[in-house]
């Protein structure tokens, strides 16, 4: 997570920026189980399947994910360096907590859920030990994202502060407002790394 500001728009920056992210691709040894994943983590659709390769999507985007099928790959090795975690934004917390339940309904289930502060999020991983981030944005503006920087304990604590999901979703269904249950609150500062994943 970025400790700084939120930059301006890059056109206000004089600069070509691109304009969305469009996809991201996996190789794998385990080509049926990682399609699976994916198309049940996002209950996405199957735009292009051939032996190699598989293209999932969920939007109007061609395809937002990619497998690769490499038969005799090696596993991961967490003491490699490596991209760390991909995210992707639910429009609500509403949506995320109706994909959590979801998920967990198909034995799917997060080793972390977490309220970063601007972000409140639920990290999986896929069958080959990738991270997913599913999330939702806490504040609706660059310049209130500005000022919870600016206003929070966030120097202290850049890390966050775990939550249980089925508090959190027992609290949403009984009525209360997605800004109370998305408030990020202070921890003593000799609890920080004490929130970091267990795995």
């Amino acid at each position: 997570m970025n400790t700084q500001a939120v930059p301006r728009p890059a056109s206000a920056r004089g600069r070509i920026a691109p304009v969305k992210f469009a996809h991201i691709v996996f190789r794998t040894a385990q080509k049926d189980a990682m399609v699976d994943w994916y198309r049940t983590v996002f209950e996405a659709e199957v735009a292009l399947a051939n032996p190699l390769l598989t293209f999932l999507t969920f939007d109007e985007e061609h395809h937002r994910i990619a497998i690769a099928g490499m038969p005799g790959l090696k596993p991961q090795d967490r003491q490699t360096a490596a991209m760390e975690h991909c995210a992707f934004t639910y429009a609500s917390l509403g949506d995320l907590l109706a994909t959590y339940k979801r998920l967990r309904g198909k034995s799917i289930t997060p080793y972390w859920c977490i309220n970063h502060g601007p972000n409140l999020s639920f990290y999986y991983r896929d069958p080959d030990g990738n991270q997913v981030e599913l999330q939702i944005d806490v504040f609706d503006s660059t310049q209130a994202i500005e000022e919870w920087f600016r206003t929070s304990d966030f120097a202290t604590n850049p890390i966050g502060v775990k939550f249980d999901a089925d508090e959190l979703i027992r609290r949403f269904d009984a009525g209360e407002a997605p800004a109370e249950l998305t408030v990020r609150p202070h921890i003593p500062r000799e609890q920080v790394f004490a929130q970091l994943p267990n795995d």
